[in-house]
C-alpha cells in the first residue's frame, strides 16, 4: 500500500464514498476521529437518512443539529450532524429570503415534502448547501469553526451527481441569492479544499466501481483523494506457497512433517479440510493481489484497514482512527 499524500491533509472538506456494503460510514467515522486528533474540532455529516453514524457511536438518532459525539486523542472534539431535507429547506428560506413564517406554513401544508419528491435533485442542492455553510463558518475572530468536515456521502454511483448538482442550479438562476449560494458551493467542491475519498473491498465489483468513480471524478473536475481498502484480511501463507496451494499441489508429506514438528497431529479428514482451506485462502489471496495491482494503476494513495472480526463498536473506531493517524492523516494546521 502506498504512503498517504500529505497534500490531502490540506483539504478541509473530506467526502467519503464507496459501493454499498464496503463500510464507507465506518471509514468516514474513523477518518473524522483521526482528523480530530491533536486538539482539532471536526464535524461528521450524514446525508442519507440512515442514522448510521448514531448506530456506530451507540447514541440516540442525530437531530438536525451539530451535536458532540466523541472526544479524540489529544483533546480533539468530534461533532456530528444528520442533514434533513425539510429542516435544510426551512433554514435556507429563512437565511436567504427571511421566510421563516412562510416556511412553517409550507411545512404544515406538506409542500416541502412534495417539492423534494417532485425534484429529487433539490435535496442534494440543500444538502451540499448546508455542507458548504458548515465548512465556511467562522467565529467572531474570523477563524473556521471546524478544522475539517467529513461527509458520509452517497455511494460511488451517485457521488458525482450529488456533488455537482448545484452547478445545474447555478446555470438556471442568473442572479440573486440562489445564484450566489450555488456559485459558492461549486467553487468549494471544485477547489483544493475538497477531496473525495473512495472506500472499497479487495473484491472484483467494489474495485471496478472504485475505478469507474475515479474516472468520473476526473471527468467532472472533482479531486479524488485516497482509496481505503477496508476489511483487509492478513495473508496466512508465505508468498512462495500461494501458487501451489491455489492449485491444490502442496507437498502433503512436508506439510504433515511441519505439523508434527509443531506438535499438531490430524487425522485424514481434518488434514483434507486443512488443504481445502489453504486452497481457498490462496485463491482469495491471488484475487486480492490482482485487485491491489488494479488500484495501484490509479496513482492514488491507498491505505489498508484490517478486518475486525469482533464487529465495529466505538473502541474499534478508535483503533481504525489510530491506524489512519499512523499513516499520516492530520487536519490542516
Amino acid at each position: 500500500m502506498t504512503d498517504w499524500d500529505r497534500e490531502l491533509n490540506k483539504a478541509r472538506l473530506h467526502v467519503v464514498s464507496g459501493k454499498g456494503g464496503t463500510g464507507k460510514t465506518t471509514v468516514a467515522a474513523a477518518l473524522a476521529l483521526a482528523l480530530a486528533g491533536g486538539g482539532h474540532k471536526v464535524l461528521l455529516i450524514e446525508v442519507e437518512g440512515r442514522q448510521g453514524v448514531a448506530q456506530l457511536f451507540d447514541t440516540a438518532p442525530l437531530p438536525y443539529a451539530e451535536e458532540w459525539i466523541a472526544a479524540a486523542p489529544g483533546g480533539g472534539e468530534l461533532r456530528a450532524l444528520a442533514i434533513d431535507a425539510e429542516a435544510a429547506l426551512l433554514e435556507y428560506l429563512s437565511m436567504f429570503y427571511s421566510l421563516g413564517f412562510a416556511g412553517r406554513t409550507l411545512r404544515r401544508m406538506g409542500a416541502i415534502e412534495f417539492a423534494t419528491t417532485l425534484a429529487p435533485g433539490l435535496r442534494d442542492v440543500l444538502f451540499t448547501g448546508k455542507i458548504k455553510e458548515c465548512v465556511g463558518r467562522t467565529d467572531d475572530r474570523g477563524r473556521h469553526v471546524y478544522d475539517a468536515v467529513v461527509v458520509d456521502a452517497p455511494p460511488t454511483g451517485r457521488v458525482v451527481k450529488f456533488l455537482d448538482v448545484t452547478r445545474a442550479m447555478a446555470d438556471l438562476a442568473k442572479s440573486g441569492p440562489i445564484r450566489d449560494h450555488s456559485d459558492g458551493v461549486v467553487r468549494l467542491v471544485h477547489s483544493a479544499d475538497t477531496v473525495v475519498h473512495l472506500v472499497t473491498l479487495l473484491e472484483e465489483l467494489p474495485v471496478r466501481e472504485t475505478l469507474e468513480a475515479v474516472s468520473e471524478l476526473d471527468a467532472a473536475d472533482l479531486r479524488p483523494g485516497g482509496v481505503f481498502c477496508n476489511r483487509v484480511r492478513p495473508d496466512r501463507l508465505p508468498a512462495h506457497a500461494v501458487p501451489d496451494a491455489a492449485a491444490g499441489a502442496l507437498d502433503e508429506a512436508a506439510l504433515r512433517a511441519d505439523l508434527a514438528a509443531a506438535g499438531v497431529r490430524l487425522d485424514d479428514e481434518a488434514f483434507g479440510g486443512l488443504l481445502d482451506e489453504a486452497a481457498e485462502h490462496a485463491v482469495r489471496t491471488g484475487l486480492e493481489q490482482q485487485a491491489r495491482e488494479r488500484l495501484a494503476g490509479t496513482d492514488l494513495p491507498t491505505l489498508a484497514l484490517p478486518e475486525l472480526t469482533g464487529g465495529i463498536d466505538v473502541a474499534e473506531l478508535y483503533e481504525l482512527a489510530e491506524i489512519l493517524t499512523d499513516h499520516g492523516i492530520r487536519s490542516p494546521r
